[in-house]
């Protein structure tokens, strides 16, 4: 099978929040990347077409990471959403957990220059 993804993930465990419009899901991500994460399903989710909302905060900080998101799939108890919009604090802490994680910056750097060039296109 041909690998796709172009943004490294990281295994990232936590609760987040899934808002969209007045809707409000606690939810547990379990893979972050730049470009979107990897959450469970939660209980009574019924989307809409609108952008959800993710959002976590940093473990053992008050720092909140919150991105706006698509639905890309919605299979086996999971959900896959893809960034359209994350501000510049949140992808900088984002950045550097991932940086942590995978020990190397030049790719990191790389999936950065990704994420700027297919955001100023949309």
């Amino acid at each position: 099978m041909d690998e796709k993804r172009q943004f490294a993930r990281i295994l990232f465990a936590t609760g987040a929040k899934l808002q969209q419009d007045d809707k409000v899901w606690n939810t547990n991500i379990l893979d972050l990347s730049l470009n979107g994460a990897l959450v469970d399903e939660p209980d009574a989710f019924s989307p809409s077409n609108a952008a959800i909302i993710l959002s976590f905060t940093l473990q053992g900080s008050d720092i909140e990471v919150q991105m706006e998101t698509s639905l890309t799939h919605h299979k086996a108890g999971h959900l896959g959403l893809k960034c359209l919009h994350i501000d510049v604090d949140s992808i900088s802490h984002l950045r550097r957990m991932i940086e942590l994680n995978t020990g190397d910056s030049a790719m990191l750097n790389r999936e950065l220059e990704l994420f700027v060039e297919a955001h100023e296109k949309a």
